[in-house]
Parts: structure tokens; sequence; C-alpha cells
């Protein structure tokens, strides 16, 4: 790695020393420790709460003691995905960057500057002696990326300022002040296998190098979704054969807030129809191709033969594969207002299937910035899977974080901005889940605003990290704290 591109040092330093410590979702104890010891070999008031998030306090420097108290909030867990077949343990192997170009990424694997990138930023400030400030309180929260269980368990009081910079966005110049709600619907058809009859064969279709990406961010991308593609094949192919179709195993997808980018389905058809299947496939995958040539110029689609085994009764195995069928996908519709016109209000996204010896789980991810059509969008997937008999659970509910029209954070961070890099930043939403939604429950007062430098690629292994930018979120972080009222 060539340290000279890596500006400012003191961020990268903070970030490589991350990327060396295992932090799944949900498996952070590695990453809290590291906080821990951090503050305390600096002298600095250290606090851990219930819920595992880090709190630790810097008085201000000195004449800025009256300002008022900043927060610096970042959530310390990071996206585990890799390429297929690659050999990485994230709860044991450090992140392996590398840079092309302008971009960091990682080999193989997700970089973890969602949101590696913004703790690095803020242990810089917090190991800076020449940085002016006033009182500052740097919040590290866990488990944002499943289910935002940090923030949800964290009490009120456990923060005391007025003014929090969430430090978790992916676009430089673009500041976020609203952000949408979300929840997660799971189904569960529930069979006894069988044996198919004689005289049927095992064939195994399967897509890989899909973009997938954040199924926040990137709904509105029209990236190819791996499970639907699949779906949309076995739909097709039973129709087609009159439902003398068999369904033997689905996998596909790993995360709920994730697009699938790969996954495999096992089933069986009449031998006398294995040819006209393969025929098929490969027409459909040239469909696809076309569909997709923009967004999806990688897609890989494959079938072989399969091992015999045991498959789902064809009843249910029809419904499961016409549920996914339906099920909607993408984007629903987009903001009313017309300043946010352009942007996604309500989506849905199937993130995962897997069958088991006596059970297949579909899990699926709803956001929405209208809460209210929140719950009517996943009231929609609902319907679907309950008319195909399948038990459906919805948990893991966020709230919506609105827009604050006095906002005096927003208005500093703007000025110091244009003052900067002589330019006009962008004041927007985003259409994904930030802790800001249960921050602002929490602390109806808060004065929020979400910002960072440009990343890529999220929630794959394609993620990366525009360097320069790194450094222009930099100065202005620092720029936003020398003005930072009484």
């Amino acid at each position: 790695m060539n340290k000279n591109v890596l500006k400012p040092a003191r961020v990268f330093e903070q970030f490589a020393r991350i990327n060396q410590i295992p932090r799944p979702s949900k498996h952070e104890e590695q990453v809290i420790e590291y906080l821990k010891r951090f503050g305390e070999e600096r002298n600095l008031e250290t606090v851990v709460d219930d819920a595992g998030n880090v709190l630790i306090r810097k008085a201000a420097t000195k004449g800025m003691e009256d300002r008022q108290v900043v927060i610096l909030q970042s959530h310390m867990d990071m996206v585990c995905e890799k390429v297929k077949g690659l050999d990485f343990d994230f709860q044991r192997d450090p992140i392996q960057t590398v840079i092309e170009g302008d971009w960091m990424k990682a080999k193989g694997t997700t970089l973890g500057a969602d949101d590696g990138i913004g703790m690095a930023l803020a242990l810089a400030i917090l190991d800076s002696d020449d940085v002016e400030h006033g009182p500052l309180e740097c919040v590290f929260t866990r488990d944002e990326e499943t289910g935002l269980t940090g923030a949800q368990g964290m009490k009120a009081g456990f923060m005391t300022g007025k003014m929090l910079i969430n430090l978790d966005s992916e676009d430089e110049g673009q500041f976020f002040v609203s952000c949408a709600g979300g929840q997660t619907a799971t189904a569960t058809f529930r069979y006894t296998r069988v044996q198919v009859p004689d005289g049927y064969f095992f064939l195994s279709a399967s897509v890989d190098k899909l973009k997938g990406g954040h199924s926040g961010d990137d709904i509105d991308k029209k990236r190819a979704n791996a499970v639907k593609l699949l779906a949309r094949f076995l739909y097709m192919e039973s129709e087609k054969l009159g439902g003398e179709l068999y369904l033997a195993d689905f996998h596909c997808g790993k995360l709920h807030n994730a697009i699938p980018r790969d996954g495999e389905v096992i089933f069986a058809v009449k031998n006398e129809e294995k040819e006209n299947v393969r025929a098929d496939w490969n027409v459909f995958a040239a469909q696809v191709e076309d569909e997709f040539h923009v967004t999806e110029p990688d897609c890989h689609f494959h079938m072989g033969s399969a091992e015999a085994r045991t498959v789902l009764p064809q009843s249910v195995g029809t419904a499961f594969i016409r549920a996914l069928q339906a099920v909607d996908n993408g984007p629903m519709c987009y903001c009313q207002d017309e300043a946010l016109a352009w942007m996604v209000e309500t989506s849905s996204n199937v993130a995962s299937v897997h069958t088991a010896e006596d059970s297949a789980m579909v899990t699926m991810s709803q956001r929405s910035n209208v809460m209210s059509n929140l719950d009517n969008m996943t009231n929609t997937v609902k319907a679907v899977f309950q008319l195909a008999e399948a038990e459906v659970s919805v948990d893991g509910r966020y709230p919506a974080w609105k827009m604050r029209a006095d906002s005096e954070l927003t208005r500093i961070t703007v000025e110091t901005y244009r003052q900067l890099f002589g330019k006009e930043p962008k004041v927007i939403g985003i259409h994904a889940g930030l802790e800001c939604g249960l921050f602002s429950e929490r602390y109806p007062d808060l004065d929020m605003v979400s910002m960072g430098p440009t990343l890529r690629g999220v929630h794959s292994p394609d993620e990366r990290l525009l360097i320069p930018t790194v450094d222009m979120v930099w100065r202005h972080l620092l720029e936003i704290l020398k003005n930072i009222p009484a």
C-alpha cells in the first residue's frame, strides 16, 4: 500500500488499525475492547452501555469550552460479504486492502469502510492535539447493519450533546437530513420432504457475478436480484410443464439489507423434458443478459445435472415458486414532495431464500420514508405469502428520520462547505436506514446531519472508498467543529 496517497494519514492509520479487528454484526466484542483501551490510554472518559455502545468524551480545546457539545457518531460493525469460493473468516482474519487509482478496496471481501471510515474520522480527532473543537462525545454503536440493536438499546441520557454528526453516509458533498424507516418480513414454509416419482431427472441452475449492493441506497439502480431471477425461471418452467416440476433446494442471498448477488436452485423434471429445460435456460440467460446489459455486464449463468435427493411436496413447491414470482421487489413509489421527487419513498428487497430439511425461509426488507406506507408495503408482501399458506412474521422495525426545517447544524454544515470548496453541496434525504431515526425518537431535540466520504459497492465485495474525498470530509469536519456556536 502506497501510504503517500493516503491523506490525511492520521485517518487512514486509524482505519488500518480498525480493519485488523474482526467486527461482524453481533460479534463486535473485540472492537469494543479496542475502543475502551483507546479511550483509557488517552485518559478520556470512556463508557460502555448495556447495549454495547461505546462513548468517549473529550474536553474542549482551550478557548472553546463554552461551545455546544457535539456528538460524532458512527457504527462499529460491518457487512461481511466475500466473493464465491474465497477462504476467509470474518471472525478471525483481518481485511486486506488494495489501492486501485484513487480507490481503496479489499481483496475479495467487503472493505469495511461502511462504517470503519466514520469510526476512523472520530478516532483521529480523539487522538489529535492540534484540532480546535468544543466538548466532544464520540459514540460508536454496535449492530447497525443487522437490526440497529445498539441504537435501539441506547437509553435516553447516554448522550448529552444537542448536535449530532452521523458519519455513515456515502457521497461526499451530499448532506443527509432525513432517512427511511424499515422492517423485515420473514415467510416460512413447512413441509415433509418426499421422493420424486420414477422417470425424473435433477438439474442445478445457478447465477452469480451480479453486482448486488445496498438494499436501500442501490435499490433504484436497476440491478438484478438473484432470487427473483431464479424464481422467474422456475415459475416459467413450472407453468410450461403443467406443474410437473419438483423443487429440491433453493439457496440465495445472505443479508436482509443486501441485494442478493448469486444463488442456486436444484429441481427435478421428467426425463424427456430435461433437454428442453436446458434450452429454455440458455434462452432465458440470453434474455436476462440483454435486459441487464448496462447494470449487470458480468452476470454468469450455469446449468448442470445434480444428484437425486428428496424434494418439497409438489403443492408446497408450486406455492413457494408462485409466491417468489409474485412478491414485489425494488422501488414501489417515489417521494411526493417536489424537492425530493427523484428519491425512492417506498421499496422492498427480496433478500434471501434458504431451504432446509423441513422448512424454507424467505427474508425480505421493506423501507419507506413514510411509516404508513412502510406498513402498507409490508402488508402487501405478507399477503402474497399468506395466500401461499406460509407463516409470516415481521420484526426489526425502525423509524424514519424527518427533516428539521430550522436546523442550525445543517446551516453551519452548508456554509462551511461553501467557504472551503467554493461550490454548493446537496442537502437531501436518503432511502436507507440511519440510526438518526432512532435517535430522533429517544432525543427529540437533537439536531442532526449525516455526512461521509464517497463509497461505492457497499454491502458487496466490490465496496470501495474514493480516497481524495476522505481528506475533503476531514477538512470540512474540522471546519464545522470550529464554527459550533456557544
